[in-house]
């Protein structure tokens, strides 16, 4: 294709008899590029910072005892936890030291932060009386 084709591709140029656009056509106009932004917003952008802030709440609760799984998929307890990094346990005598970032997720939370549940246990084996049904 050559350039003095271009032209006749793209239509006759608007004439000066034409009027300008008003306001309200403008806006019409513009709204298809509004309606995109908007709903990728919505399904896109909005879900990952979520999802993005409930992970980093997640890194940063991280503390000895809690079972977790990295993203290379090891499982292991955190024995030890460190500023940019924590020490899992993933065997009796095999301690692996992986970065904060590293962990997937956290599947069970340790014992120490559940104080009010070995208490009910205790009561509840001195009742006599089980919670369970």
């Amino acid at each position: 294709m050559n350039l003095f084709s271009l032209p006749l591709l793209f239509g006759a140029p608007q004439g000066a008899g034409t009027q300008p656009a008003s306001g309200m056509e403008q806006f019409i106009s513009f709204a298809p590029f509004i309606l995109i932004i908007a709903i990728f917003y919505f399904l896109i952008i909005r879900p990952q910072n979520k999802k993005q802030k409930e992970t980093q709440k997640m890194l940063s609760a991280l503390k000895k005892g809690d079972r977790v799984v990295t993203i290379g998929g090891v499982h292991g307890t955190i024995a030890t936890v460190k500023d940019s990094s924590v020490v899992l346990r993933v065997d009796d005598n095999v301690k692996i030291e992986f970065s904060r970032s590293a962990v997937a997720s956290v599947t069970s939370v340790s014992k120490e932060e559940k104080p009010e549940a070995r208490i009910e246990d205790k009561k509840s084996e001195t009742d006599g009386t089980s919670t369970e049904g």
